[in-house]
């Protein structure tokens, strides 16, 4: 009787362990840019700078040309500049020069990233993207050995905490009350290709990330305003002469 007890003890342990493991959900499908109907630009002066400018730009259709949705605005980058997203290093129209992102280098990623969703603290901001609350347990997993590497979780609700490193969201404070989460490396995520890309509020216009790309609160509220979901929103990020370089192959938006 008592190995019987022991054995129903055992089993019950289990069965409670394994319902506590989750995983995370399975990113949807990536719209290609050709798809998008708006587009924030981002451009720096080079490689290396750590200050650029933005724009929205919207089209009717994907066959229609690119719009300027409002003024530019100014913007900060990665501490150490932009680096390459590593999907296009092997495209002939990217030059090879350039380092390619990787985890904790300072960069803020080259390239065309959707933006999927929307978060921040203390009140809902007006927006149509899906919106994430940032509250005491919200982290951003940037642990390359984790099953949420790269993705946003509760860590009360998420069941498997497999990570030993993360951004621990609430507590970064003022910036992280309004922001856009990129979606960098975020389609089968490749661990240590970088991870927690954000669209979010700046300390100052001199400050540096460590690689996302920021910008005055009233500048992020007014994306957040005109972002549509429904006309899949990307951000184009490139040094100015690569983003000319490569304008027409991409059919990206005119800047001037």
């Amino acid at each position: 009787m008592k190995i019987f007890i022991y054995s129903l003890m055992v089993t019950a342990f289990a069965l409670t362990v394994n319902a506590q493991i989750k995983r995370p959900t399975p990113p949807i499908i990536k719209k290609p840019f050709s798809e998008s109907l708006q587009a924030v630009v981002v451009t720096t002066k080079d490689w290396n700078a750590v200050q650029g400018k933005a724009r929205l730009f919207e089209r009717m259709t994907a066959g229609s040309t690119w719009k300027p949705l409002g003024a530019s605005f100014p913007v900060v980058v990665g501490r150490s500049g932009l680096g390459l997203d590593a999907a296009l290093v092997s495209v002939e129209t990217v030059r090879p020069e350039p380092v390619v992102k990787h985890e904790g280098d300072g960069r803020s990623p080259a390239g065309l990233f959707p933006l999927t969703f929307a978060f921040g603290s203390k009140t809902k901001p007006e927006t149509t993207l899906p919106f994430t609350d940032v509250e005491e347990f919200t982290e951003c997993v940037d642990d390359v050995r984790s099953t949420h590497y790269n993705t946003i979780v509760d860590r009360i609700k998420v069941g498997n905490f497999d990570w030993n490193s993360s951004e621990k969201m609430l507590a970064v404070g003022p910036a992280y009350e309004r922001g856009i989460f990129v979606a960098y490396n975020s389609y089968t995520p490749i661990p240590g290709n970088g991870s927690c890309i954000f669209l979010h509020i700046w300390k100052d216009a001199n400050t540096a990330t460590s690689g996302c790309t920021a910008m005055k609160r009233s500048d992020l509220e007014s994306l957040l305003k005109k972002l549509d979901p429904a006309k899949t929103p990307y951000l184009v990020q490139l040094p100015a002469d690569e983003y000319l370089r490569n304008r027409k192959s991409w059919k990206l938006p005119k800047l001037k």
